[in-house]
């Protein structure tokens, strides 16, 4: 369906493929895809855009998978703009489309401990949406505000509270965009903390394929459950070792495969279309239920349609 836009100083490029926009390179083409000039040119775009076109905000593409027959939304894609890092005493405000690794070496610099984002593949805006973590550090365990721009074009500030940061999610409204968030970061040694990002750094590259076309951790890590039933956070199981469990190291439909180095990751070997994907992702997710009685989250994200059937 053909809507009218409202007039927009960045760049609006409406049926516009997404697949060179994700690191997984699939995915169909979005309605339309908004780059904002500023702050101003986006709030004004969703204050003007007309109430019964949804709205989907993207990073990189880095834990996301767009389905073949595109997606039927505005897809705002923040840029350059919108990258910024400013460090004031203990406090890092980073843009959302600064990237999670400079966002660490740039705190680390200052003797500023953020070295858990080195590692998280994407940007500040997917790491607050997501409550990113590794090595036993959260999004959450910094967070200290964020900004955003409201469906309706209102910039707003959001605590922890607003956002109700679980495991992996967050209660973000749906068409809200993040602008930036500020972190309030431990202090550390400048040499400590580069020397421990550089072993992050080395152990990631033994243990993931990161040379390779992937979204991270395809998988949200099982909650276990304690002895009165409850369901256990520690998430001591990992859904690496269950999909291996069950035999599905390497497993592959089409082009997409279940990495033969990290169980966990699915990559596009070439070729794969996001159906392969997706249907690699619920086959394995089948499969491990009947191995282990567990049923696997997704932790990377999927929008949009399936292909349209020929």
């Amino acid at each position: 369906m053909a809507y009218s836009y409202p007039p927009v100083r960045g760049t609006l490029t409406e049926n516009r493929p997404l697949n060179d926009l994700t690191w997984l390179r699939v995915g169909g083409p979005a309605d339309a895809l908004f780059q904002p000039a500023d702050v101003n040119d986006l709030a004004g775009f969703l204050r003007a855009l007309a109430p019964k076109i949804a709205v989907f905000p993207m990073g990189v593409g880095s834990n996301l998978i767009v389905r073949d027959g595109g997606i039927r939304a505005v897809v705002v894609r923040m840029g350059r703009g919108f990258n910024r890092i400013e460090i004031d005493g203990t406090r890092v405000t980073a843009g959302v489309a600064a990237l999670d690794a400079h966002v660490a070496r740039k705190a680390a610099e200052q003797g500023l401990d953020l070295t858990f984002l080195r590692t998280i593949p994407g940007a500040i805006g997917g790491a607050v949406r997501m409550n990113a973590g590794c090595y036993g550090s959260y999004v959450a365990d910094v967070f200290v505000s964020a900004k955003a721009v409201t469906r309706g074009g209102e910039v707003v500030t959001l605590t922890a509270d607003d956002l109700a940061f679980r495991y992996r999610q967050t209660d973000l409204p749906e068409g809200w965009v993040l602008l930036e968030a500020t972190f309030e970061a431990p202090r550390g040694d400048a040499d400590t903390l580069a020397a421990r990002m550089d072993e992050q750094i080395a152990k990631r590259d033994a243990t993931q394929p990161t040379k390779e076309r992937s979204a991270g951790s395809t998988f949200r890590n099982p909650a276990g459950f304690s002895s009165t039933g409850q369901a256990d956070d520690s998430h001591d199981l990992k859904a690496w070792k269950v999909i291996d469990d069950a035999g599905l190291r390497g497993f592959s439909i089409g082009g997409a495969q279940m990495s033969e180095k990290h169980p966990n990751f699915m990559i596009n070997t070439g070729g794969a279309t996001a159906g392969d994907l997706e249907k690699l992702g619920e086959e394995v997710r089948k499969r491990v239920f009947k191995s282990s009685g567990l049923t696997l989250e997704w932790e990377i994200m999927r929008i949009g349609e399936p292909a349209a059937e020929k």
